[in-house]
Parts: structure tokens; sequence; C-alpha cells
């Protein structure tokens, strides 16, 4: 009888100290990129837009372009531009006839820009995302 006593007492005292631990060390952070869209412009023929802001000088640009209306002949070239001098700062897209793709492109720090956008006998689609780099833990219970 009082080995069973100290047998249910052994098995209490282990579930109580064993609930009673704390949480295992979390996972390390992880790194990630995040992208936060800075604007999107469409049209035919050449524009220049309105200044934006980074603050960490990193972009993704995506870009499309369609309806070339001479073979060999459409031309695509987007350019940042210091938005205080506006001299040239990234060549970021140079691109002839119907082609899509997506450049990932920096400059040496943040700052005020725009863009030039220099196109023709194509119709163009330019989107500009700035990196965002974001630092995450797992919370999830283990």
């Amino acid at each position: 009888m009082v080995s069973e006593k100290l047998a249910c007492l052994g098995i209490f005292a282990a579930v109580l100290i064993g609930g009673c631990r704390e949480n295992p060390d979390p996972s390390p952070p992880q790194a990630r990129v995040a992208w936060k869209q800075v604007g999107s412009w469409s049209g035919r023929g050449d524009k220049q837009t309105e200044t934006f802001t980074s603050d960490t000088g990193g972009f993704r640009v995506t870009w499309a372009t369609t309806n070339e209306t001479v073979s060999g002949e459409g031309r695509l070239k987007v350019i940042f531009r210091s938005g205080d001098s506006g001299r040239p700062i990234i060549d970021a897209v140079d691109a002839r006839g119907v082609d899509h793709d997506v450049e990932i492109v920096s400059a040496e720090r943040p700052r005020w820009y725009y863009l030039t956008i220099e196109s023709a006998n194509v119709d163009w689609t330019v989107t500009v995302d700035e990196r965002i780099d974001v630092t995450v833990r797992d919370t999830a219970p283990r």
C-alpha cells in the first residue's frame, strides 16, 4: 500500500514538474523580403512619373510591352532619376519588341526618385515595388 502511494506521488510529481517547464527557446529570427508598391503606370509614348521616396533604395520593376505597331521597332526604357537633381540613378529596363520581365535593381542609398519612361511603337505597363527587409520569428507552439 505504501509503495502504491509512493508510486502515485512520484507520477504526480513528474507530471507537475513536466508541466511547469518553460517553453523551449523559440526559433531564431528569419530574414525575409517583403515588397511595398510604390506606383504603377501604363501608356504609350514617353512619361515622367511623380516623385516618390525610398527608405531602402531597393526596387522590383515589373514591366510589359504589348501591341507593337511595327515588328521589331518597339522600345521601352525605364530610368530611375534623382528627385533632387534629375540625374540618372538606375537604368532599370532597356527592352525591344513585345516582352515582359521583372528586374531587381538597387541604388547606393535611399532618396527621392522619379521615373522617366521612354517608349516607341508599344503599349507598356510598369510597376515599381520597394524592397522591405523584415525579420520574422516562428511563434507556433512546439
